[in-house]
């Protein structure tokens, strides 16, 4: 059978619904395709930054009060020191990621996007798609596929700038937060995150270069984290990814382009995943409404700039112990620094500003 529509989307997880969801709000007309069926989930952090509960509100998605637990800010911890600050200008929220997607979904029901679940693509053709056994028309197609896309190996797209790769696993605990703030805890070669995802429950995420990672097994490597946990239920089974920091020369070719980690990533230390997504969604239906992808191509750039200067700075943190241990140090002795690292990181605070109270955390790195 052949179907047609203005725009063809191969992924149905968070980027894959959020640019339907952006492009219908301008007229097109789309179709979303998985080889699964929903709710998608992914072993991740399961925490939104402000910024991208924005975005989601400017795509029209409503979180419920009841579907995830407000984030005031984020805290870093280590064995010896702790430095908070809140976020400027709005709050994040922690949800599980099935819930998210199930609000994304309804979204994208209320907008009429054309939803194929159990429905694997298996190739692009001249004109368009083959999915489900269908040839399907289509006058833009969309990787959201992932960070192992098929789109962009089909397309020509695999000229990847240098990544690097760690391990991560998750596992939910039926515990109440004993904060409002997402914590990062440090420890040699690896991090924990914990997230409130409700007023009953917090995501741990446990991330280092490790691969064959076992949370129980190396959560004593952060034992204030460890004496917080210990003898919590657990409410969810332990659950693998892996998180890459990768860009790419160019994200489309024709009229085949990528969004989300299809089309370059940062690592999940960063927090930025699904606001990355959400806001390049947004760029790709202005670019697709214009007819012109290379707008989409200097907004992606511009969008992941950011994210990327913050990922390699923390990874510099944890490759680099004494480094981090000085930085702790000063954070802590000048919460005010971390308050502004924390605007630049959610696009609060702009890069001069960054740069004025680098040279003041320059001071304190030396005296730390």
């Amino acid at each position: 059978m052949e179907l047609d529509t203005d725009v063809f989307i191969v992924g149905g997880g968070p980027a894959g619904l959020a640019a339907a969801i952006a492009l219908r709000q301008r007229g097109f007309r789309v179709m979303v395709a998985d080889g699964v069926k929903p709710p998608i989930t992914k072993a991740c952090g399961e925490g939104l930054m402000p910024d991208g509960v924005a975005a989601l509100g400017e795509l029209g998605v409503v979180l419920r009060e009841t579907d995830g637990c407000v984030l005031r800010g984020i805290r870093f911890v280590d064995d010896r020191s702790s430095a908070s600050a809140k976020f400027p200008g709005g709050d994040g929220i922690g949800v599980r990621r099935e819930i998210l997607h199930e609000r994304m979904l309804e979204r994208a029901r209320d907008c009429s996007v054309s939803l194929m679940w159990n429905t694997p693509v298996t190739g692009l053709r001249e004109e368009g798609i083959m999915a489900g056994g269908n040839r399907i028309r289509a006058q833009w197609i969309i990787g959201a596929d992932g960070s192992g896309s098929r789109v962009r190996r089909w397309s020509g797209l695999e000229r990847f700038v240098p990544h690097l790769s760690r391990f991560a696993v998750r596992r939910h605990y039926r515990l109440g937060p004993w904060t409002d703030f997402t914590e990062v805890h440090w420890g040699d070669a690896a991090q924990a995150y914990v997230t409130p995802v409700s007023a009953r429950e917090i995501c741990v995420v446990l991330i280092a270069s490790k691969a064959n990672l076992r949370l129980d097994k190396n959560l004593e490597r952060f034992p204030k984290l460890a004496n917080r946990v210990q003898g919590a239920r657990l409410s969810s089974s332990e659950r693998g990814a892996v998180t890459s920091m990768f860009g790419l020369k160019r994200v489309y070719r024709g009229n085949v382009a990528l969004i989300g980690d299809a089309s370059g990533s940062v690592d999940a230390i960063t927090g930025e995943g699904l606001s990355l997504s959400f806001r390049q969604a947004t760029a790709l239906a202005d670019a697709l409404a214009a007819g012109d992808l290379k707008r989409y191509q200097e907004a992606h750039q511009r969008l992941l700039s950011r994210p990327r200067l913050i990922g390699n700075l923390l990874l510099l943190l944890d490759r680099q112990n004494e480094i981090r241990k000085r930085t702790m140090r000063a954070l802590e002795a000048a919460p005010q620094l971390f308050e502004r690292m924390l605007a630049y990181h959610v696009g609060e605070t702009q890069p001069l500003q960054l740069a004025a109270s680098g040279a003041h955390f320059g001071w304190r790195f030396l005296t730390a």
